[in-house]
């Protein structure tokens, strides 16, 4: 009998059909793994349409098993490729590669953009120096600098104060036995 290949899918499909259901497939891993087996189960637990849905996940699931001993057996780990982009950024020849290198540590972490503040002009370390150096001289704020607001608070309707002295009433019976 010849190797069956299962089904590729790709990570940016206009269908569901072949979009990675990773929700699906856990969902479908904690049914199987509480012993559930049967087809028409787990479509039910998964909220599928079809059995052939039910399938699909299975083999998406399979592939992505397989992805991941085969990135394994190959010896690339998360420790592999950082240690990769960092000797990259240490390195490499060009400028250019060594910046994209560290570039892509930074979008990593979350920290790929640079915005200035719109206050007054000043970008956020010309404010934080600005600011020790008011702590350190023990400025205060002028009082022109203090903004007052007033508020309105709303009165509150009859049916509610009777409603809180009311469970306030239950509430100190609860207590008082």
């Amino acid at each position: 009998m010849k190797n069956q290949l299962k089904p590729v899918t790709f990570v940016q499909g206009t269908r569901d059909f072949y979009r990675p259901n990773y929700y699906v497939q856990n969902i479908l891993i904690k049914a199987l793994s509480e012993g559930i087996t049967d087809p028409n189960e787990l479509k039910k637990i998964a909220h599928l349409d079809k059995v052939a849905d039910v399938y699909r996940s299975l083999d998406k699931l399979a592939i992505r098993k397989e992805y991941h001993e085969a990135l394994t057996r190959s010896g690339i780990s998360l420790d592999y490729i950082v240690g990769g982009i960092k000797k990259l950024a240490d390195t490499a020849d060009k400028d250019a590669v060594r910046l994209k290198s560290l570039e892509l540590l930074l979008r990593s972490l979350g920290l790929e953009k640079y915005e200035e503040l719109e206050i007054s002009g000043k970008n956020w370390e010309e404010i934080i120096i600005e600011a020790e150096a008011n702590k350190a001289e023990g400025e205060v704020l002028n009082s022109e600098d203090i903004v007052e607001y007033k508020i309105d608070v709303p009165e509150t309707p009859e049916k509610a104060k009777k409603n809180r002295e009311k469970e306030n009433k239950l509430g100190r019976q609860l207590y008082e036995k």
